[in-house]
């Protein structure tokens, strides 16, 4: 561990000086100092797009591969060039300083192309989840007061469905990309194809944005509740230190994997943003696939994917391979990886497993393992001071768990919530983030995760984290994957119910799961309740839907673990 200390010391010292370079070649370099010696933390005065910074390693990279989707491969000249494209077309449409554009897309370069471009007419971009329906979509479109929408040509019907609800959009593009010969766009869709057909315009736009401007609106998952817009602007995109944080992980010579969609945080700013600052490759994946998943690892040449906690025990129930160690993968950034399977999957693999923590609504906070702390640790914070406090914000000793907080002091825009200003308010306490994650400290400082606190159940007078009762079912090698909620009780508390998926081939008895727990959990945090399905309800991000689940609550096919009359 002491070398790996070393050598993250000397990474973050070279980081540095990169960034700092940087800052020097782009005329900020003073500026960005004082306001972080300032505010004594990584906060800087001045910031850049994406399209900013799109446009800087163009001109110095040119034609080096940028971007890798299925057969096609992207220099990262071309994709501004396209990007230059889409934004000339969006201007011909209305598009300019302050206007919102929702991006209702799949994974794909255009899905890029769109998003750079608009900024480069200082737009504001709303990446949409593409499995939004109905209601949601709905929300999520007019709260966010987008004036154009661009939707994929098969995703139309369900913009169409509610498009009489939707008064604020101007403007309807749609990219036919990959359409059946005979689509046709009804009167009043622009056409995508436009921006790049002949008479397209390449140039550079000569428009600038306004640093108070709205940048990106990113909703959160609405796994809970309603989703809520977490605001960027202009002048806090975060793009430039993201490029710390990247640099001390990957270099020009890797290619970064993902297969997580592009309208979440994890794709878009944790493996596009930090490739580019490196002048690395993206590759980018349609969506996951436990099957196919190695098999475009080992065709893009990747050399560092990012794996969220749901996709690590997948990808390990799957069958071993002799192939299970050809590839070029030296290291996973993971994100809530079970600490029971941790140096199994290293094993494996033959990866090693760095883990991070931070979220799109989380002050830029970042916690880091880089194998600097112990197995199943989130580590140290890297940029932040934190507490663990319980339910009255007084500091718990080590090993209690409680909710993770981090002090952004007085920086204004550390969160905010789009036309929330309760929300914003409530995250953010007397200069303290309350992140809503339960965690622990052991004794020398390095944190653990549990759960969300909105996770965490009342049985018996006891405090049960769904969390920690999940990883204990998915030791369960038939269990591919488990959900763990609180459904109603017969007294002034929780049950707890467990919704299995078995893994392929494999049956599941639910009347012998409670005793395989038996020396794994309190008796207490054992569930109740359990029902075995096909699937269980996601969203495109492979978190679980749980609102769904507990909305079904004890259904008839529930096995119920209590004897009658107990």
């Amino acid at each position: 561990m002491y070398l790996r200390r070393a050598w993250l010391a000397w990474r973050l010292a070279r980081s540095l000086a990169l960034f700092l370079a940087d800052e020097y070649r782009r005329g900020t370099l003073r500026e960005n100092l004082r306001s972080i010696r300032e505010a004594r933390g990584l906060s800087l005065a001045r910031d850049m797009s994406h399209a900013e910074l799109l446009e800087e390693k163009a001109e110095r990279y040119g034609d080096r591969p940028f971007l890798r989707f299925q057969d096609r491969v992207f220099t990262y000249r071309e994709t501004n060039l396209n990007a230059n494209r889409v934004a000339n077309f969006l201007q011909q449409l209305g598009g300019g300083p302050g206007v919102g554009l929702a991006i209702v897309m799949k994974n794909s370069p255009r899905w890029l192309d769109v998003f750079f471009g608009l900024e480069k007419l200082g737009m504001y971009a709303v990446p949409v989840n593409v499995a939004l329906r109905g209601d949601q979509l709905a929300y999520v479109l007019d709260n966010s007061d987008a004036s154009m929408v661009i939707v994929d040509h098969d995703l139309l019907p369900y913009y169409l469905a509610v498009a009489d609800r939707l008064e604020k959009v101007r403007k309807v593009i749609v990219n036919r990309e990959g359409a059946p010969s005979d689509f046709r766009l009804s009167e009043g869709l622009e056409d995508l194809d436009r921006a790049y057909g002949p008479g397209s315009d390449p140039s550079q736009p000569a428009v600038t944005y306004n640093p108070d401007d709205l940048c990106v609106i990113m909703y959160t998952s609405g796994t809970t509740g309603l989703p809520k817009g977490v605001v960027y602007r202009y002048k806090n995109t975060n793009v430039k230190a993201i490029s710390v944080i990247g640099r001390l992980l990957t270099g020009r010579k890797d290619v970064a994997y993902t297969c997580y969609p592009l309208f979440h945080a994890n794709a878009l700013f944790l493996t596009v943003t930090p490739a580019m600052h490196c002048g690395a490759q993206v590759a980018l994946g349609v969506r996951f696939s436990a099957s196919r998943f190695w098999e475009e690892v080992r065709r893009h040449g990747a050399t560092t994917f990012n794996g969220l906690g749901a996709v690590m025990p997948i990808l390990m129930k799957q069958p071993p391979k002799p192939s299970d160690r050809d590839h070029r993968v030296r290291f996973v950034l993971s994100a809530g990886c079970p600490a029971d399977m941790w140096e199994d999957f290293e094993r494996r693999f033959g990866v090693k497993i760095f883990e991070g923590y931070g979220a799109v609504d989380g002050g830029g906070v970042v916690i880091t393992n880089f194998g600097t702390a112990p197995v199943g640790s989130m580590g140290k914070p890297l940029n932040a001071r934190c507490r663990i406090v319980d339910g009255r914000g007084e500091d718990v000793p080590p090993g209690t768990p409680g909710e993770l907080i981090c002090y952004v002091g007085e920086r204004k825009g550390a969160v905010e919530y789009y036309k929330n200003p309760e929300a914003t308010s409530d995250k953010v306490r007397d200069g303290w983030l309350y992140t809503g994650d339960l965690v622990y400290a052991d004794e020398e400082g390095y944190i653990y995760f549990l759960g969300r606190n909105t996770e965490s159940m009342r049985v018996k007078g006891e405090n049960v984290s769904a969390y920690e009762v999940e990883q204990a079912i998915l030791k369960h090698p038939d269990v591919l994957e488990c959900a763990v909620y609180a459904v109603p009780s017969e007294l002034a508390e929780d049950e707890i119910m467990a919704t299995l998926v078995p893994v392929e081939g494999k049956t599941l008895d639910p009347a012998s799961l409670p005793e395989f727990l038996s020396d794994k959990l309190a008796k207490f945090a054992i569930p109740r309740y359990w029902r075995v399905v096909e699937e269980l309800p996601k969203t495109e991000t492979h978190r679980v839907i749980k609102k769904d689940l507990e909305r079904l609550g004890v259904t008839p096919d529930t096995y119920d673990a209590r004897p009658a009359g107990k």
